[in-house]
């Protein structure tokens, strides 16, 4: 029998024990004695938002359907256990065995959001693992990163033995079976990690050197070790009915962030909106069978008592059997008491006869994300979306009952001017003038929208990734434009607007976009006492400053710079398929107001059919 890693002493005192005593339905239990490999997966969060994450259940149900391999999962402790811990020097363990994650054989930690950071270094330090990869003996785990943020890999350099770039269900296995060889040859942490580089999609931020110009900008970035590639070419899986899905995943003893089932429809996206670096880095656009699909369904309803199914795609309405799959959940199980979601939905008449079908009109509210105000903003950002068919959306929603919309934008766009920050509330109003020429009898009570704006960041392998920010000042004066136009707006009774953080944006900046001294930034913040910076409860954006200015890092020169298109990138030694004069092309058509069609309408060569699989290969067909 298991015994726990904490008394119940302090997990009395402690707020929501269930996050730390593992046992939920469907977790894995094995022998540690019949393994070779004992894999902590971490998320770097509080349990309620890691156990939310897809990605993490994929990994955790391939990596247990191996024989040789006990993979366990562990989660960011709270304020409150992270304070008992350092007090009584409690080490940091995994759920399912309870036992200290030192003890294992390797520590992934899924990247999900730069706001993150400092948690990482929290895993390591209540671990007991050095912080910094240099450090580490043979006694403590290989340290592996993965997930979106591991596509600028370079501000974490130092505290990662290795990155995995691309889709676990690829090279992991290859990674693992090289480990049991070198630990059967009696090979070092070093011998691993050569073998391991020369692996595609693995990236080894020891076996590289970086320098740099006068003027800050990075100079070269080469190999310093005969086993490390020049180029990191991510790794995608092109045949997604080859891959295998969690059909009994975690079933958690409290309420969580997303506590249903989730079925992954599709990969990638076709749209090519330039802000989105999800839709570069995941292309091209791969579906899933829908046969399988209806499989999975009934299987993760039977084996975890879920009452809610969703589907999971960067754009659902893309789905090429988006409508036999969902009239066959509503057959299936709406008179079964199973709920259904359908997030990332165009507004449509399919999509909302269908939410109709699925959802309390009464109680629902419907989601539109024009992304930005004015018709020139979304030619910019490529967002293949017309006022004409925003209108006749709401237009159709507001005729079929549903009378709260929730509308979301970005302010701080590329060439955005005053006049595309007023037009966001002018939308606003549009639509709720749309609402009220309803007439009275047959309207759903009082209209309510509300309009929310985040401030675009630049992220890595995007169009926009050379394009400037602004100082935190100047986003919350661009809010306040917004906000007074809201307010002379006719319809503004039904109007509501809400914006981000100013001061998380523009570190959320630097860190996207930082290279490998940001590492001292990071190390110098956690060491003040940063933690959890993405709950607005905890963020401390003074402790921020002035930890740039203790690790003589310029913040200004990663946010306020419009990076030259010859620049040397500090991703740039990653290949996503996707090209960068592809994407230089979109940054100069973007400039110039120009829209690039959808893959499926048209092939625009950005390099992503190197893969052969997915929408490239139909395209062609």
């Amino acid at each position: 029998m298991r015994r726990l890693a904490l008394s119940d002493d302090i997990l009395l005192k402690i707020e929501k024990p269930a996050r730390y005593i593992g046992g939920e339905i469907n977790s894995v239990m094995k022998d540690p004695e019949s393994i070779d490999i004992r894999f902590a997966m971490c998320f770097p969060d509080v349990y309620e938002i890691g156990m939310s994450h897809l990605g993490i259940q994929i990994l955790y149900d391939l990596f247990n359907r191996r024989e040789d391999t006990w993979c366990e999962r562990v989660y960011s402790p709270w304020i409150d256990l992270d304070r008992v811990m350092r007090e009584q020097k409690i080490p940091l363990f995994a759920l399912e065995s309870q036992d200290p994650i030192r003890d294992f054989d390797f520590l992934g930690i899924t990247i999900q959001y730069e706001m993150c950071y400092t948690n990482i270094l929290q895993i390591l330090d209540l671990s007991g693992i050095p912080l910094k990869a240099a450090e580490r003996g043979e006694d403590v785990p290989i340290v592996i990163g993965g997930g979106p943020c591991a596509y600028n890999p370079e501000p974490l350099a130092q505290f990662f033995d290795l990155f995995y770039i691309g889709e676990g269900e690829t090279v992991y296995d290859e990674l693992m079976d090289l480990y049991k060889e070198n630990k059967k040859n009696s090979g070092s942490r070093k011998d691993y990690l050569e073998k391991a580089a020369e692996i595609e999609g693995i990236y080894v931020p020891a076996f590289y050197n970086a320098s740099y110009h006068e003027d800050g900008t990075i100079a070269s970035f080469t190999p310093n070790n005969p086993h490390a590639k020049r180029v990191i070419r991510k790794q995608m899986a092109t045949d997604m009915a080859g891959l295998t899905y969690p059909e009994a995943p975690v079933v958690p003893f409290i309420k969580v962030t997303q506590d249903r089932c989730v079925l992954e429809v599709m990969r990638g996206c076709t749209r090519g909106c330039r802000f989105c670096q999800a839709g570069m880095i995941y292309r091209p656009t791969r579906e899933r069978d829908i046969d399988t699909l209806k499989d999975y369904a009934y299987k993760m309803l039977k084996n975890t008592g879920h009452e809610e199914i969703s589907l999971s795609s960067l754009s659902s309405s893309d789905y090429s059997g988006l409508k036999e799959l969902v009239l066959f959940l509503i057959e299936e199980f709406k008179g079964k008491g199973i709920n259904i979601s359908l997030p990332s939905l165009r507004i449509d008449a399919f999509s909302l006869d269908v939410m109709e079908k699925v959802q309390d009109i009464r109680k629902s509210s419907l989601t539109f994300a024009p992304e930005a105000g004015s018709q020139r903003m979304r030619n910019v950002i490529n967002k293949g979306l017309t006022e004409e068919e925003i209108l006749k959306g709401a237009g159709q929603a507001f005729e079929g009952g549903w009378n709260k919309v929730k509308l979301y934008f970005m302010l701080g766009l590329p060439t955005e001017t005053e006049e595309d920050m007023k037009a966001i509330p002018e939308l606003a109003e549009k639509i709720a003038r749309r609402y009220y020429e309803i007439p009275k009898d047959k309207r759903n009570g009082k209209c309510q929208i509300t309009a929310s704006t985040s401030f675009f960041i630049p992220k890595p392998f995007t169009p926009f990734q050379w394009a400037p920010m602004f100082p935190y000042e100047e986003y919350v004066s661009r809010a306040m434009t917004v906000k007074r136009a809201f307010r002379e707006q006719l319809n503004q009774k039904s109007m509501k607007y809400n914006w981000h953080d100013a001061e998380v944006t523009v570190l959320e900046g630097a860190l996207a976009r930082g290279d490998r001294r940001a590492a001292a930034v990071i190390l110098a913040a956690y060491e003040d006492g940063c933690l959890y910076d993405s709950w607005s409860d905890y963020f401390n954006y003074e402790k921020w400053r002035k930890a740039f200015e203790r690790a003589e890092v310029d913040m200004d020169f990663y946010i306020l710079r419009e990076r030259s298109l010859t620049e040397l990138l500090p991703w740039d030694f990653i290949d996503i398929g996707v090209t960068k004069d592809f994407l230089k092309r979109e940054w100069e058509r973007a400039v110039a107001g120009e829209v690039t069609p959808s893959c499926r309408e048209r092939c625009s060569g950005c390099g992503a059919a190197v893969w052969k699989g997915g929408v490239c290969i139909e395209s062609k067909n």
